[in-house]
């Protein structure tokens, strides 16, 4: 049954965020809101909707390791198997100007929510900071983006609008689902997750990292294996940079200012540190040129499904060398 549940959140969570997306951005068009705009804000926040709930609720429920699993295990999952598993279907180069700049910015906010993790904790004023760094980072985007192209989340706004519904009413209607979606889709899948933490006798935050977030983190793998079938595989680089821009800043930051969450013992010893390395893989990458093709793919995926072995046979809850934390 609590697979059940979990399966049920889970459709709730992507059919609910679909229909959020879709009727936000209908109505901001509607309204006379730029194109960036919408790109950067509605579909952005939007598109991280259903992370977003889960974690809240999480949090709310008193479940912290789903709450903060969720953050990490999809951001492990974003680049392991968001990236490796296209990698696979068709060969890409990264973006050597996408990394330097979005993926640095990355990697500073993995390093701001380590900081907070082991030194401070997240609370209020964490949740703020790391949400007004969200805040200066849509906005550089936002300039970066007006003197160029615009970037991925301006075409996606674009393909979104001319494709909603015409009518207001409609548009309204496809809000509300999407938000009834989520709400109630967050429920059942938190629920799940917990019973089967339970039942299997595992702590929370391992169903956190691995069922939860591979299962919040299906919208944008689905997406990328559909790119790569379709030889634009190199989008997978900036869907799973922004994703994770958003997860620590917007998604953990929300959360931490809904109600404090405290750090899992075994996350501050392994999992922030796989969440580190795994932000730096993209950047050799990039920096000498290479494609990312099927070894790299497959070297991606083994790490991941070794990740997900280590947790269930307790390696990540192994004290470090130096007994720290």
């Amino acid at each position: 049954m609590s697979y059940v549940l979990v399966a049920a959140g889970l459709v709730l969570l992507l059919v609910g965020g679909e229909a959020l997306v879709r009727g936000a951005v209908g109505l901001a068009d509607r309204v006379g809101v730029s194109k960036l705009v919408i790109g950067l804000t509605v579909v952005a926040f939007g598109t991280s909707a259903p992370e977003l709930v889960v974690s809240v609720q999480a949090a709310l429920e008193g479940a912290p390791g789903i709450a903060i699993g969720n953050v990490v295990g999809s951001n492990i999952a974003n680049v392991l198997l968001v990236i490796g598993l296209p990698a696979l279907i068709a060969p890409f180069h990264c973006d050597q100007g996408a990394v330097n700049r979005e993926g640095t910015w990355m990697v500073g906010a993995t390093l701001a929510m380590i900081a907070i993790a082991w030194w401070i904790g997240f609370n209020l004023w964490t949740g703020l900071a790391l949400f007004a760094m969200l805040l200066a980072f849509l906005l550089v985007t936002y300039r970066a983006a007006r003197d160029g192209a615009g970037g991925s989340l301006l075409d996606e706004a674009e393909e979104l609008e001319a494709t909603a519904p015409k009518s207001p009413m409609i548009l309204a209607g496809l809000l509300v689902v999407g938000i009834a979606a989520l709400v109630f889709g967050s429920d059942l899948l938190v629920d799940g997750a917990r019973s089967i933490a339970l039942s299997a006798g595992v702590p929370e935050e391992v169903v956190g990292v691995t069922l939860v977030a591979l299962g919040t983190s299906l919208p944008e793998l689905a997406t990328t294996v559909v790119a790569a079938f379709r030889k634009h595989g190199d989008i997978a680089i900036g869907n799973v940079i922004g994703s994770n821009i958003f997860n620590i800043l917007g998604i953990l930051g929300i959360t931490a200012m809904v109600k404090a969450v405290p750090v899992p013992e075994a996350m501050l010893r392994f999992d922030l540190w796989v969440m580190l390395g795994c932000g730096l893989l993209l950047f050799p990458f990039a920096w000498a040129r290479l494609p990312v093709g099927r070894v790299a793919g497959s070297l991606f995926i083994v790490g991941y499904l070794m990740y997900v072995l280590a947790q269930f046979s307790g390696m990540s809850g192994m004290p470090m060398p130096h007994g720290g934390g």
